[in-house]
Protein backbone atom coordinates (compact mmCIF):
# COMPACT_ATOMS: atom_id res chain seq x y z
CA UNK A 1 0.00 0.00 0.00
CA UNK A 2 1.77 3.75 -0.64
CA UNK A 3 1.66 6.68 1.71
CA UNK A 4 -1.35 7.72 -0.29
CA UNK A 5 -3.46 4.86 -0.07
CA UNK A 6 -2.81 5.12 3.49
CA UNK A 7 -3.26 8.31 4.25
CA UNK A 8 -6.99 8.14 2.41
CA UNK A 9 -7.41 5.09 4.39
CA UNK A 10 -6.90 6.92 7.54
CA UNK A 11 -9.24 9.61 6.51
CA UNK A 12 -12.03 7.43 5.71
CA UNK A 13 -12.65 7.15 9.31
CA UNK A 14 -14.51 10.08 10.97
CA UNK A 15 -13.25 9.48 14.38
CA UNK A 16 -9.48 9.75 13.09
CA UNK A 17 -10.99 12.74 11.04
CA UNK A 18 -11.97 14.33 14.31
CA UNK A 19 -8.53 13.34 15.95
CA UNK A 20 -6.92 15.16 13.44
CA UNK A 21 -8.99 18.18 14.19
CA UNK A 22 -8.39 18.58 17.85
CA UNK A 23 -4.74 18.02 16.96
CA UNK A 24 -4.80 20.80 14.43
CA UNK A 25 -5.08 23.12 17.91
CA UNK A 26 -1.91 21.58 19.81
CA UNK A 27 -0.16 18.74 20.54
CA UNK A 28 -2.02 15.83 23.12
CA UNK A 29 -1.34 12.95 24.51
CA UNK A 30 -3.65 9.75 23.58
CA UNK A 31 -5.30 9.84 27.09
CA UNK A 32 -6.17 13.27 26.06
CA UNK A 33 -7.03 12.36 22.37
CA UNK A 34 -9.59 9.35 23.63
CA UNK A 35 -11.25 11.62 26.35
CA UNK A 36 -12.03 14.36 23.64
CA UNK A 37 -13.42 11.85 21.75
CA UNK A 38 -14.94 9.78 24.35
CA UNK A 39 -13.07 6.26 23.41
CA UNK A 40 -11.42 3.61 25.56
CA UNK A 41 -8.05 3.61 25.42
CA UNK A 42 -7.03 0.14 23.43
CA UNK A 43 -9.70 1.89 20.59
CA UNK A 44 -7.67 4.85 20.60
CA UNK A 45 -4.81 3.27 20.49
CA UNK A 46 -5.50 1.50 17.37
CA UNK A 47 -6.75 4.89 15.93
CA UNK A 48 -3.58 6.46 16.47
CA UNK A 49 -1.15 3.68 15.03
CA UNK A 50 -3.35 3.92 11.68
CA UNK A 51 -2.64 7.68 11.91
CA UNK A 52 1.19 6.98 12.70
CA UNK A 53 1.42 4.29 9.87
CA UNK A 54 -0.21 6.55 7.51
CA UNK A 55 1.94 9.13 8.17
CA UNK A 56 -0.11 11.64 9.15
CA UNK A 57 0.84 12.00 13.00
CA UNK A 58 4.42 11.77 14.59
CA UNK A 59 4.68 10.74 18.28
CA UNK A 60 7.21 13.28 20.44
CA UNK A 61 8.56 14.12 24.10
CA UNK A 62 6.41 16.08 26.16
CA UNK A 63 8.15 18.93 26.95
CA UNK A 64 6.82 19.07 30.81
CA UNK A 65 7.07 15.50 31.32
CA UNK A 66 9.77 13.66 30.05
CA UNK A 67 8.32 10.01 30.24
CA UNK A 68 5.23 11.03 28.48
CA UNK A 69 4.55 10.85 24.80
CA UNK A 70 2.40 13.33 22.73
CA UNK A 71 1.19 13.42 19.48
CA UNK A 72 0.91 16.13 16.76
CA UNK A 73 0.40 16.54 13.07
CA UNK A 74 3.18 15.53 10.25
CA UNK A 75 3.26 17.72 7.51
CA UNK A 76 4.87 15.20 5.03
CA UNK A 77 1.71 12.65 4.98
CA UNK A 78 -0.86 16.21 3.99
CA UNK A 79 1.35 17.07 1.68
CA UNK A 80 1.07 14.14 -0.18
CA UNK A 81 -2.88 14.40 -0.11
CA UNK A 82 -2.78 17.70 -1.06
CA UNK A 83 -0.64 17.54 -4.11
CA UNK A 84 -3.00 14.57 -4.80
CA UNK A 85 -6.13 16.75 -4.48
CA UNK A 86 -4.53 19.66 -6.74
CA UNK A 87 -3.94 16.98 -9.69
CA UNK A 88 -8.22 16.53 -9.46
CA UNK A 89 -8.63 20.14 -9.32
CA UNK A 90 -6.22 21.08 -12.23
CA UNK A 91 -8.51 18.21 -14.31
CA UNK A 92 -11.73 20.21 -13.39
CA UNK A 93 -10.28 23.59 -14.18
CA UNK A 94 -8.90 22.39 -17.67
CA UNK A 95 -12.40 20.89 -18.07
CA UNK A 96 -13.82 24.52 -17.52
CA UNK A 97 -11.32 26.46 -19.37
CA UNK A 98 -11.85 23.70 -22.27
CA UNK A 99 -16.13 24.34 -22.11
CA UNK A 100 -15.30 28.40 -22.30
CA UNK A 101 -13.35 28.32 -25.24
CA UNK A 102 -15.63 25.92 -26.89
CA UNK A 103 -18.56 27.93 -25.63
CA UNK A 104 -16.40 31.38 -26.36
CA UNK A 105 -16.03 30.02 -30.27
CA UNK A 106 -19.70 28.93 -30.87
CA UNK A 107 -20.94 32.62 -30.17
Amino acid sequence: MSDLDAAFGALSDATRRKALLLLTRRELRAGELAQHLGLAAPAMSKHLKVLRDSKLVEIDADASDARAKVYRLRRAGFREVSGWLEGVERFWSDQLEGFTAYAERKR
